[in-house]
């Protein structure tokens, strides 16, 4: 956040030492032993439960419930995992309110659903927290696969191929691997360094080798890795940010609220870090709602975001919104932004208002701002050499197949990504399957 440091209005340590910590603690407070099992008692445990359908990656969510009510959660914690190897960390960030808990018969009956995605953390935190991997690894295959990406997808097609019996070398340009997981998610979210025990406990079952600070296009050449491995699996996220394209959009205070998020992930102490006294977040994504409401953590006074469209129209859920109102923030929708005023520094910004088909209606108005965080949208940063793109994506077929041969992608980077943690592990774990049986189909 080197820009904001330099701008008037912007300063770290507003808040006293303990408001940091009360801040930031867990969004969601884990269920103990008898809470899980009254919480267990709601479900059904219907037929053709409509919540499995719900679920991209289709846990049996009636069976790990069944299994917490009879009192192994350990089970439960298999049952997930079978399908989701992330399943830890999607039982904190995933929209269950939108996925499965909506679907849930109780929702439709009751307006209040099983509570899936807290049973679904009691399963897995009872496993992990004892320190077991539920599964071993299958007999060496002498296949070596490249991965490209150490996040939700590139682990969860990692895991499930170092299971199947081959090996992997695991690539990621960051420091840390896990992706977004570590550092594209809000700290209330996951704290206590949940993401990167994750990560450790999912490389515990053997034969990933783990390699960091390499990047596609960069260190590592495509062209290379098909030639020195049996296959390629690219989960190489979406690195490049979209600019905003109006005047002053150059000044200091204007940044990337990914990059708000992720210094603010990979910060030791919150009180360090510096905040705007007033934000302006423009967008309407998760991405925006979650760089709102740290904002607003950190000790901002004032909040707002901004998006083109209706509230309806925002990728960010009811539920996310709501979250964003109960902590301070303003949402403002159908206006653009026009300009940045300010000499160097940010200090207003102007805005428009537009109608449902994004036409100007006349209207302007301005709003302070000394820190204003761009959530507009994400793209590749570069075209992988070689490969086809569906818009600004990897396109894919099937399984995560490319159009060219040994090499397959998933996650964000694809067309058929849709920017959730929990798409993406099933779009891992399914390359993976495709590539194990193409494998070995070759004898």
């Amino acid at each position: 956040m080197s820009n904001s440091q330099m701008t008037p209005g912007v300063a770290a340590g507003r808040l006293p030492a303990e408001a940091y910590r009360d801040n930031f603690t867990d969004l969601h407070a884990p269920f103990d032993a008898h809470e899980a099992a009254v919480a267990a008692d709601r479900c059904y445990f219907c037929h053709d439960a409509p919540c499995i359908t719900a679920c991209p990656t289709a846990i049996d969510i009636p069976l790990f419930i069944r299994q917490i009510a009879t009192g192994t959660p350990e089970a439960a914690a298999r049952t997930i995992f079978d399908q989701n190897i992330l399943g830890g960390m999607c039982a904190r960030v995933c929209p269950t309110e939108t996925l499965c808990e909506e679907a849930c018969v109780r929702e439709a009956a009751e307006g209040k659903p099983v509570e899936i995605g807290r049973l679904q953390r009691h399963a897995t935190d009872t496993l992990m927290g004892a320190g077991v991997h539920p599964f071993t690894r299958a007999p060496e295959t002498g296949r070596r696969v490249a991965v490209v990406g150490a996040g939700p997808a590139g682990l969860a097609c990692a895991h499930r191929l170092a299971m199947l019996g081959h090996g992997v070398t695991l690539y990621d340009g960051r420091p840390k691997p896990g992706g977004l997981n570590e550092y594209g998610i809000a700290s209330y979210k996951t704290p206590d360094g949940f993401a990167q025990a994750e990560v450790d406990w999912l490389l515990s079952i053997g034969g990933i080798e783990t390699v960091l600070g390499k990047r596609l296009g960069e260190d590592l050449s495509l062209g290379a890795l098909t030639d020195d491995f049996d296959a390629v699996f690219l989960a190489i996220g979406l690195g490049g940010v979209r600019a905003l394209t109006v005047p002053g959009a150059e000044k200091h205070g204007v940044l990337d609220a990914v990059n708000f998020i992720s210094e603010l992930r990979q910060s030791p102490d919150f009180a360090i870090l510096p905040v705007g006294r007033n934000v302006v977040v423009i967008g309407g994504g998760m991405t925006a709602v979650d760089a709102a409401v740290q904002a607003r953590l950190l000790g901002a006074e004032n909040v707002t975001i901004v998006y083109r469209r209706g509230r309806e129209a925002m990728n960010a859920s009811a539920w996310e919104q709501d979250l964003a109102a109960s902590k301070g923030v303003r949402i403002i929708t159908h206006a653009v932004p026009v300009a940045v005023h300010g000499k160097r520094y940010a200090q207003e910004i102007e805005f428009a208002y537009v109608s449902d088909t994004l036409e100007p209606t006349g209207e302007t108005f301005r709003l302070a701002a000394d820190q204003v965080l761009k959530a507009i949208g994400q793209q590749i940063d570069r075209s992988p050499e070689g490969l086809t793109l569906e818009g600004q994506r990897i396109a894919t077929s099937g399984p995560g197949r490319t159009g060219m041969k040994g090499v397959w992608a998933g996650g964000d980077c694809t067309g058929t990504g849709e920017d959730l943690t929990v798409t993406a592990v099933a779009q891992g774990r399914d390359a993976a399957m495709d590539i194990h049986e193409t494998l070995m189909a070759k004898g």
